[in-house]
């Protein structure tokens, strides 16, 4: 049975340019985009209102706060899942890779962390089978470098599981994200309560997993990337020697480079800059690096992450649409640009044979106000 939604007297953002329009969405694709602000019978008049396609996630810790909602309180999966969903869904995200990490540490004393991504995955796939998700879910595995159990757990997955990125994360101290170690010290201790001397024993834990492991743990990961089908993500390059042993692994985008020299260092060897919301929106990294308006301005970001706000994602592309002066431009640092990064030719843009994932959105005093959200035609949110 034939399905038709038209939504008409809308800005439409297009790919490179932002018209007065309608889009017609016939079985869940975009059948027809026509310029001018008639409104056909049956369809939705949108007023005016911005219509771009629907947002695109590639890294987010949200489901974990939806499962952890406290430290130490876990909720039931099925229901975070679900609540997870709908909270994308109502800030116009429609595709997510859900990021569920990969490796483990089990012989720490005082900082013992388990597996939990097999199981997890399983959850989200049986959800997605049986209808009861709203948007498009797939899996980003988080492969943590500096873990004991990477090569098991990753063993676990296969190419059947909708994996589609795979990211090397190394979280060594004295390098990358916590190169500093007193931005390192401020958050392990705030977080989970360390001494000092607890503190400086979880460093030479974590140093002496990563020369015992870290070699065969980054080789494995990037090997299964392979038997996966996944696109291959960088994690907090700092420095170009970093980059260039990203490149060589074949990475297609970088997930947070700490600074300017990573970030010029990826675009020179074609790979792609992707930045958090939350550092772009607040004016900088909560960590204490390279602010994302830093590179925004001197034309290294590509790709917005929501990471840890979801609502963010849609207020960072408007942002970088004022900022640069294109409003085309900074809505496909959300959508076409992650799209492709992560190897989805079928979404992200405006056009035609396109899903019909969209979202109606009104600014308003400088907001960003969701109105709609549709996943191939069928309204969501």
């Amino acid at each position: 049975m034939m399905t038709e939604t038209i939504l008409a007297n809308a800005t439409l953002v297009l790919p490179n340019d932002v018209i007065l329009g309608a889009i017609r969405i016939e079985n869940g694709v975009i059948t027809a985009i026509d310029q001018g602000a008639a409104v056909p019978s049956g369809a939705t008049d949108c007023g005016g209102d911005l219509l771009m396609p629907g947002l695109i996630e590639l890294h987010t810790d949200n489901l974990e706060r939806h499962i952890e909602p406290r430290p130490k309180v876990n909720w039931p999966h099925a229901s975070a899942i679900i609540a997870h969903d709908a909270e994308l869904a109502s800030v116009g995200i429609t595709t997510v890779f859900d990021a569920l990490r990969v490796g483990s540490i089990q012989s720490s004393k005082k900082m013992n962390y388990g597996e939990y991504a097999r199981h997890l995955a399983d959850e989200i796939l049986g959800l997605r089978d049986k209808g009861a998700l709203k948007i498009s879910h797939f899996l980003h595995l988080r492969a943590e470098v500096c873990s004991e159990t990477l090569i098991d757990e990753l063993a676990k997955f296969g190419p059947a599981d909708r994996i589609g990125i795979v990211s090397l994360m190394d979280h060594t101290p004295g390098q990358r994200q916590f190169r500093d170690i007193n931005q390192l010290r401020a958050y392990v201790c705030g977080k989970h309560g360390l001494s000092e001397s607890e503190f400086e024993s979880h460093i030479a834990e974590q140093v002496a997993i990563s020369s015992r492991l870290g070699q065969a743990h980054e080789a494995a990961a990037v090997t299964e990337a392979r038997r996966f089908g996944a696109v291959l993500a960088s994690h907090d390059d700092t420095t170009a020697a970093q980059v260039a042993i990203s490149a060589r692994h074949g990475a297609h985008f970088a997930e947070f480079p700490t600074t300017v020299e990573a970030a010029r260092a990826c675009h020179a060897n074609g790979i792609k800059v992707m930045m958090g919301a939350p550092n772009l929106i607040r004016g900088g990294s909560h960590s204490g690096n390279v602010a994302a308006s830093v590179l925004a301005e001197a034309d290294l970001l590509d790709i917005v992450s929501s990471d840890y706000v979801p609502s963010a994602l849609l207020s960072a592309a408007l942002l970088l649409g004022d900022l640069w002066g294109d409003v085309a431009r900074g809505v496909a640092c959300v959508t076409q640009a992650p799209a492709r990064a992560a190897g989805l030719t079928d979404r992200g843009s405006l056009s035609l044979g396109a899903r019909g994932d969209v979202i109606r959105v009104a600014r308003l005093q400088g907001a960003a106000a969701l109105r709609g959200t549709w996943v191939l035609g069928q309204r969501v949110g």
